[in-house]
């Protein structure tokens, strides 16, 4: 499975510079209320391609950047390789969101090891590596959309291809269906407009128009026709001038360019440096009888062609009518003539009949109904898979009596099917059920969301789940049932978590602190008592993560349970605080020594409990150095 590696943020809401290293198991991030727990996970979220708000760049600076670092595994190698992005060195996969303030907003990029990318390429990813459920999903559960969503994603890739017919069955019957509609709301229209049509295209038909620059042509031909007997006198008398001039006392140009070469012969048998100008006038003599040769065959094929000359005047008034009409110019008539013939074509449906179109449109709608039915059948069979699986994961969760049922009822075909979806959920014995927003309580919907991912789980293929404040509205027996849970999930999945729970903090096999501090940014140091500070007005407040060590850990679960730890008022709340979080660390510790002889026993693969020193750095901290090319640096 692929994991989160590593964690590095610079500028995002609070945070002003942090780097966290992950490990396999359950991480959970603990903290006081606001004190910016799940800014962590809305980080992750966003180098992944998240929605992002307005205000997610650092009051003061004009530029986040996020770095998620994964360890890629083989089917995300192969994605990568088919859109041609090489993974690092070590095989891990930086997906990185760079976020820049400008003057209408901000801008963002996302780039995979470097590279940018677009949305669609990032969801993709995105969805092969992490799982993210925070707390409003409760309200978005009560969406027929969502839940029935989540229905086609559990029953994998079979129903998401039939899913994918459905889709394209419904475009193509709307599309026929549009075109039998609009036959027979526009006949009238459709007759007149074809009559039109079929007048001005038999119009153009008739000019047998061809060439764009036919018009110049004949424009052409016409003045050469005009002037035939002139063109004829001309051309004589430059043919005298070149070549043969029969006048008396008169010599041509050939004549006097021969003398000349005779002349210049003499010379250069005398001079060699008149060898030049031998050459050139002989060039000249050269062209000058080409020309009067090809001036004489001018003048001897022009003939005057009455008939063909009034042939040419009427085209010319025909084309000239065309174009006032259709025009202004010979081009735009024949691109008119091209047009006409197309709206032509849709008017009488490229040659369908009315009856045509509505055997099309029916046809259509039949396989809609097929594509549809089969869709029906096989969300059937992977709703009663998620019922029962469903029900098993929510047992453990204090819900020994729970029933829940997915309700599909048909409504119209759309894009997606003809089926409603409904959950249907009952947490008592002898309670009808009923749709699950409406009947659920917070814990219970808390549940129900942990559950349902850890029936995902089973089937997905995304390496990290991350869970906001899941535990949120319960405690006790079904707080320790949550933790036992997302214990279960991490020894096949990275987990990480936010929560309030001691029960769940101490289950975890990595356990961050997460706490706000006030920062005097003149000289870098923290100040704990900001309404003393001379300076108040230039005092800032930085989200800092701790990774928590045995003994520290001992003193958070305490605070989590009595929230007095460090009060001199009551010794002995604070001694059962702490003689509580001790338990709760002992009886963690039992559970997961269990699950690892078990895993053993069944020959299952058991997820290792590192040590939760993972290193975390702050602004103080230079980063550390990158094989994979930043935002910044790409």
């Amino acid at each position: 499975m692929p994991m989160l590696l590593s964690l590095r943020i610079e500028n995002f809401a609070l945070i002003d510079y942090l780097e966290l290293d992950f490990g396999s198991g359950l991480h959970v991030l603990t903290g006081e209320t606001g004190a910016g727990k799940s800014i962590i996970l809305d980080a992750i979220d966003a180098a992944l391609g998240g929605k992002i708000s307005g205000r997610s760049i650092r009051t003061g600076e004009e530029r986040a950047l996020i770095e998620a670092t994964f360890q890629a595994e083989a089917p995300l190698r192969e994605w990568f390789a088919s859109e041609e992005i090489d993974l690092i060195d070590d095989g891990t996969a930086v997906c990185s969101r760079e976020i820049v303030a400008n003057q209408s907003g901000q801008r963002t990029r996302s780039r995979i090891n470097g590279v940018l990318v677009n949305k669609q390429q990032m969801e993709t990813v995105r969805d092969r590596l992490v799982e993210i459920t925070a707390q409003g999903q409760t309200v978005q559960l009560g969406q027929p959309s969502l839940q029935r969503d989540w229905l086609d994603s559990f029953g994998g890739a079979a129903l998401l291809k039939q899913r994918d017919r459905v889709s394209q069955a419904f475009v193509t019957y709307q599309h026929a269906a549009q075109a039998l509609e609009k036959r027979r709301q526009s006949e009238q229209q459709r007759l007149q407009q074809l009559d039109l049509f079929q007048y001005q295209l038999q119009d153009l038909n008739g000019a047998n128009l061809t060439e764009p620059d036919e018009l110049d042509q004949l424009e052409q031909e016409r003045k050469r026709l005009g002037h035939s007997v002139e063109l004829q006198q001309q051309s004589f008398q430059v043919y005298q001038a070149l070549y043969e001039n029969e006048n008396e006392g008169g010599e041509a140009c050939a004549d006097l360019l021969g003398n000349a070469e005779s002349v210049l012969t003499s010379m250069v048998q005398f001079d060699d440096q008149v060898q030049p100008i031998l050459e050139m006038v002989m060039s000249a003599l050269a062209q000058i009888e080409e020309a009067g040769q090809q001036i004489n065959a001018y003048g001897g094929g022009l003939e005057t062609d009455p008939q063909r000359f009034q042939e040419v005047e009427e085209r010319i008034i025909e084309l000239k009518q065309i174009c006032r009409k259709y025009g202004p110019t010979l081009a735009d008539a024949i691109a008119l003539q091209h047009s006409l013939q197309a709206e032509l074509d849709d008017l009488t449906g490229a040659g369908q009949s009315l009856e045509a179109l509505e055997q099309t449109a029916t046809q259509r709608q039949t396989d809609l109904l097929h594509a549809c039915e089969t869709l029906t059948q096989l969300r059937q069979a992977t709703a009663q898979d998620l019922e029962s699986r469903l029900v098993a994961e929510l047992k453990p969760l204090a819900m020994e009596k729970v029933q829940f049922k997915v309700g599909i009822t048909p409504v119209a075909p759309t894009a997606a099917g003809h089926d409603r979806i409904t959950y249907l959920f009952s947490p008592n014995p002898g309670e009808p059920l009923q749709p699950l927003t409406e009947i659920a309580s917070g814990g219970e919907m808390s549940r129900f969301l942990l559950a349902l991912q850890a029936c995902f789980s089973q089937v997905d293929s995304a390496g990290t789940l991350v869970f906001d404040e899941i535990d949120v509205g319960v405690s006790g027996r079904v707080a320790q049932a949550i933790a036992e849970k997302l214990h279960q999930l991490s020894r096949h999945h990275q987990v990480l978590c936010v929560t309030h729970q001691p029960i769940v903090a101490a289950m975890a096999d990595h356990h961050f602190h997460v706490d706000k501090h006030v920062i005097d940014p003149g000289n870098g140091k923290m100040n704990g008592n900001s309404a003393t500070a001379a300076r108040e007005a230039d005092l800032r407040t930085v989200v800092r993560v701790s990774p928590l060590d045995s003994d520290q850990r001992r003193q958070e679960l305490a605070q989590l349970a009595s929230g007095q730890v460090g009060s001199t008022e009551n010794a002995t709340t604070e001694a059962a605080a702490y003689a509580f979080a001790e338990s709760l660390l002992a009886q963690a510790a039992s559970l997961r020594q269990t699950d690892s002889a078990d895993g053993r026993a069944n020959g299952s693969p058991t997820e290792g409990n590192g040590s939760t020193t993972k290193t975390v750095k702050t602004r103080e901290a230079k980063p550390k150095a990158r094989k994979a090319k930043s935002a910044k640096q790409a």
